[in-house]
């Protein structure tokens, strides 16, 4: 994993890069988190986003699927939230934008 990308291979054997969104530790289940897209898009035209669980430690590492709903609400709310932030800022931006004219 380096310059926030990763390559894997999907179920026809292709090569996708995928793009590392954010990383974390949580100390409620003591695992480390990847969140990540391959930037293809749902039936709605949305980017999917996935999350692993994963070990930094190691020097390739694997990626393992979440398994406890705790872990998926977890994620869901750091996500929330991280959406919650970027509106704010564009909201914020574009009424400093509208204030300067």
């Amino acid at each position: 994993m380096e310059n926030n990308t990763f390559k894997v291979i999907n179920e026809e054997g292709r090569e996708i890069v995928c793009d590392i969104l954010f990383t974390f530790d949580s100390e409620e289940t003591n695992k480390s988190y990847i969140v990540y897209t391959d930037n293809s898009k749902d039936e709605a035209g949305n980017i999917q986003v996935f999350a692993s669980i994963y070990d930094p430690k190691q020097e390739s590492p694997k990626l393992e699927p979440i398994e406890t709903e705790q872990e998926w609400k977890i994620i869901e709310t750091i996500l929330n939230t991280l959406q919650e932030e970027i509106k704010k800022k564009a909201t914020t931006n574009t009424e400093e934008g509208n204030n300067e004219q």
